[in-house]
This record gives C-alpha cells, sequence and structure tokens, in this order.
C-alpha cells in the first residue's frame, strides 16, 4: 500500500509498505482523511523526541472499515468510522475507572518514541483495535469527521473545567484547539468567551467561532485587559493551549482568586511557576490530556452544528502532495490551520 514515511527528520516520502496486520481484536480502516496536527510538525524535525524514523505519522482520521478480526462484534466491512488517537489497553486500573487517557499501556497513532512503534494513518489503510473504533453517522463527511480527535480534546478540556453558568472564560492561544476550545468552553455555560492570540487572522477566525472579545498578545497586557474588563478580579477560569512559560504564566494571572486554569498545551516541557500566586489566591490548576471517552459527545455536536470545524479546513491534499505540505507547513504558512491528507483522491 502507498503511505507516507517519515524516513529521516525534514524528509517524508511517498512509499510502498506492507499493508498493516489485523489482530483478533482489530479494525483494519481504509483513511479517506487524516489532518497534519502541529505535533505531527514538530515530529517532523525531531523536536519532541516522539517520532523516530522510520514511521508513518497521522493521527486524526476517518474512513471505511476494510476488514475486521475474528473476534470484532460491533463492527463490519463497509461502516463508516473514526477512532481515537489513544490506544488504550482497557485492562488496566486507569482504564477500568474509565480514565483512558490515563492508560499504564497507552500508546498513540502516529508515534514512535523508543518504549513502541505505532504507525498512523497517513496511509492508505490502518490498522486499530476495536475499543478505540466509533461508527459515523451518514450525513457527516470523512473531513469533518477527521477532526473529531482534535474536537475532542477541546471537549474534554472544557469537560474538566470547573464553571458555572455565565461564567467568564479566557482561552488563551487561538490555534487549531484554542479554536475549537472556544466552541466547548461557551456550551458548557461560559457566558463570556475572551480569546487571546498573536496573530490577528486567528483572531478574526475566533471572533468568527464565538469569541465575544479577542486581544492580541503583541499589543496588549493579557491580565491588565481582562482585570478591567471583570471589574477587577479576573476571569473565573482560562484554558491555556500553547504551552510556553508566557502564556502560562498569562493564564495564572488573568483568573480570579479562586479561579481555575486548565493546562492543555505542552510545548514546553518545563516551565517556572508562580507559587505563591497560585497558593495565596487559592487557584487550582490542573492538566488536560488527550480525551477520556468523549467521542460520541464530539460526534453528536459536529452532527448537529454545535461544533464547526470546516472553517478551519486550510486545504485538501494527495497522499503524492503531502511531502510538499508537510514542508510548507514547517516553514510556516499564514493562516493555515488544518491541512487533510485524504488518500482516496
Amino acid at each position: 500500500m502507498k503511505a507516507l514515511v517519515l524516513t529521516e527528520y525534514k524528509h517524508i516520502e511517498l512509499a510502498d509498505i506492507p499493508e498493516p496486520e489485523v489482530g483478533a481484536e482489530d479494525v483494519l480502516v481504509r483513511v479517506h482523511a487524516c489532518g497534519i496536527c502541529g505535533s505531527d510538525i514538530h515530529g517532523y524535525d525531531g523536536s519532541t523526541g516522539r517520532r523516530i524514523p522510520p514511521l508513518v505519522m497521522g493521527h486524526e482520521a476517518a474512513g471505511v472499515v476494510e476488514a475486521v478480526g475474528s473476534a470484532v462484534r460491533k463492527f463490519k466491512a463497509g461502516d463508516r468510522v473514526t477512532f481515537d488517537s489513544t490506544v488504550s489497553c482497557g485492562r488496566c486500573h486507569f482504564c477500568r475507572r474509565g480514565e483512558i487517557n490515563l492508560c499504564d499501556n497507552r500508546r498513540v497513532l502516529g508515534v514512535s518514541c523508543g518504549d513502541y512503534r505505532q504507525n498512523g494513518a497517513f496511509a492508505e489503510l490502518v490498522s486499530v483495535p476495536e475499543n478505540i473504533v466509533y461508527k459515523l453517522p451518514e450525513g457527516l463527511s470523512f473531513e469533518a469527521a477527521a477532526l473529531i480527535e482534535a474536537v475532542s480534546i477541546a471537549v474534554h478540556a472544557a469537560n474538566i473545567t470547573r464553571l458555572a453558568l455565565g461564567d467568564t472564560a479566557v482561552v488563551i492561544g487561538s490555534g487549531m484547539i484554542g479554536l475549537l476550545a472556544i466552541q466547548a468552553i461557551r456550551l458548557r455555560g461560559a457566558g463570556r468567551v475572551i480569546a487571546t492570540d498573536v496573530e490577528e487572522s486567528r483572531l478574526e477566525m475566533a471572533r468568527q467561532l464565538g469569541a465575544d472579545i479577542t486581544l492580541n498578545a503583541r499589543e496588549t497586557d493579557i491580565p491588565a485587559e481582562i482585570a478591567r474588563l471583570t471589574d477587577g478580579r479576573g476571569a473565573d477560569a482560562a484554558l491555556e493551549v500553547v504551552g510556553h512559560q508566557q502564556t502560562v504564566n498569562d493564564a495564572i494571572a488573568a483568573v480570579r482568586k479562586g479561579g481555575v486554569v486548565t493546562l492543555v498545551g505542552n510545548l514546553s516541557p518545563k516551565i517556572e511557576f508562580p507559587l505563591q500566586s497560585v497558593v495565596t489566591r487559592e487557584l487550582t490548576i490542573q492538566g488536560s490530556c488527550a480525551s477520556q471517552g468523549e467521542y460520541p459527545e464530539c460526534i453528536r455536536l459536529l452532527e448537529s452544528g454545535a461544533i464547526r470545524v470546516e472553517p478551519l479546513i486550510t486545504a485538501r491534499a494527495t497522499l503524492a502532495e503531502g511531502p510538499e505540505w508537510f514542508a510548507r507547513l514547517y516553514e510556516g504558512v499564514p493562516g493555515a490551520m488544518k491541512v487533510l491528507v485524504c488518500p482516496q483522491a
């Protein structure tokens, strides 16, 4: 089959590789759309250490069931499906508690980190375990469904963020996940949503997708402006979806006493932490990792139009065009959000 293979850092090529093996509990999916994630771009140059070549990347995908293993009961050939990016075992302590994103044996599609290698979905076919597969309604396109993984990250972060109806929430960073978080936190009951970023094109998109107020961090002291907008108190909650020192500091400084900060972005492995500010203002600081079974909820949200993803699709590419798009995204394409690789095109 054809696949995009990261053969060495900063080099992806279209190659013929063997079709994936299908175990007894596996589902073989013919991929119709797979999104290029920001983490794939960071893996492209090896900066994360989690995509060691050779590797087929890609974890945001949807397609049609080609075949199923002998023990699979929920799916059959021809079913339209998507799947989680987290391969959970279903047996460990955390899986039994429903905390599948914290699985002791967690693997991620399209990731190779030394401990494991799990080829992903930038390919004509991908094999995934039945327990992470979900059926799609007929009215939901494969292209929209390929963004469900990203939607699930935003929805999970919103779900675990303590919020009362009508509260003010700030989303720090209006990239792909931030734009989805704006929509998700609104659905959780936020009465006012403030979005920040350093690019005006992203802030314009944030306004289109429901942000009440947008702030350019290049031009504005974010915590000071949010304090002004909230009668000096600060926002009730902040979702930080970047993962840099300054943006985390802004999120912590932007919330009121007793507020909550949910950390979603993780680009920086370590940052300095304003301990006294957190302690003396009794803030809740929590991490949000991937998703925790929100896929059915996310499918319903996309099907109903409650969360919109079509405005975030920048381009559609064939497998043959994939290497060029990786190079372009790595160099930086102004205004680009989500590029979909469509192996059946």
